[in-house]
């Protein structure tokens, strides 16, 4: 029978900070009405300094492995989405197999913006279905608080800091009913590159660079993008919209996550939304929801589940995945 990869665990770790929106009026010309109006976000997470990037991805990968009753010795892989890396190199991905104590295999990160998780799922199934590696841990770890112009009311009240992390194993399967990834998609467009972008670079000792976004336009194009990758994840898998148990977006904007929900005809409570306690948590959103769903029982071994995102570049692509 053929390989696939089983979503065998999760884990999840936010920063101790949380910054509401009523602290960030008090030094902004904004309000907590303002923000929620119009993004659905009351706070957000930001990272201390002891707080890295490899420090929080080390944590939500150490609870995957536990989740999945896994060991170090059971990792082949690391793949690593950020685009807020500690370093240039080595690779966040490797800080991380140190700490884990990992004994072999390799690793890498994945520059793909909010989209990089995804991204990183597709990279993974992959390699497990080519028969290249076993065990896979994917991770989406940001602190984008490091890259914010905290004084630009149009982006820093968007995002937080966090890590998510999947342990997948090969399994054996053969059809739509047996669990694990069904399918990934993933699309990129370069000539949108300037609506969403960091100004600079780790390597740019005099501009180490901070966020940039056209929202209205991120905005125009995230909604009919990414119901074209949903849309294309459904036909490729011979299902319709109606299968779907649960909907685990890119946790952005409240707006385009209940327009992408009604695109599908779930109801809300069949769409995880997090985005008003993490706020826009880029590379690292949606493990981060979907691993809160899955502690609190919301999405159970069996059910369908759709994740999608859009990030800078323009990048964006969707998952289905069997639990």
């Amino acid at each position: 029978m053929p390989l696939r990869s089983i979503l065998a665990g999760i884990g999840a770790y936010l920063p101790e900070r949380i910054l509401s929106n009523d602290e960030l009026a008090a030094r902004l010309d904004t309000s907590d009405a303002w923000i929620r109006e119009r993004t659905g976000i009351r706070q957000r997470h930001i990272a201390s300094p002891r707080e890295s990037c490899a420090f929080m991805a080390t944590e939500a990968a150490r609870a995957a492995l536990t989740s999945a009753g896994a060991v170090p010795a059971d990792v082949d892989a690391i793949l690593l989405a950020t685009a807020t890396p500690d370093q240039a190199f080595p690779a966040t991905a490797l800080r991380v197999q140190a700490a884990l104590g990992v004994p072999g295999g390799f690793g890498f990160d994945l520059s793909a913006a909010c989209a990089g998780f995804v991204y990183g799922l597709s990279v993974a199934d992959a390699m497990i279905r080519a028969g290249q590696v076993r065990g896979v841990l994917v991770i989406g770890s940001e602190v984008y608080s490091r890259i914010m112009d905290w004084n630009d009311r149009g982006s820093c009240v968007l995002f937080g800091d966090g890590a998510g992390a999947v342990f997948l194993r090969a399994g054996e399967g053969s059809g739509s009913i047996d669990r694990g990834i069904l399918s990934t998609h993933l699309h990129a467009q370069g000539s949108l590159g300037d609506i969403l972008y960091v100004d600079g670079a780790v390597g740019l000792r005099d501009k180490p660079g901070t966020l940039v976004m056209n929202g209205r336009e991120v905005f125009r194009h995230a909604v009919v993008r990414l119901s074209e990758a949903v849309d294309e994840a459904l036909a490729a898998n011979g299902l319709s919209r109606r299968d779907v148990d649960w909907l685990v977006p890119h946790q952005a904007n409240l707006r385009i996550i209940e327009a992408m929900g009604k695109r599908l005809g779930l109801p809300s409570e069949r769409v995880v939304v997090t985005v008003d306690r993490h706020a826009n948590t880029s590379a690292a959103s949606v493990p981060l929801a979907l691993a809160e769903a899955v502690a609190d029982g919301r999405i159970r071994g069996g059910d369908l589940v759709l994740m999608e995102a859009l990030g800078g570049g323009l990048t964006w692509g969707s998952a289905l995945v069997r639990m």
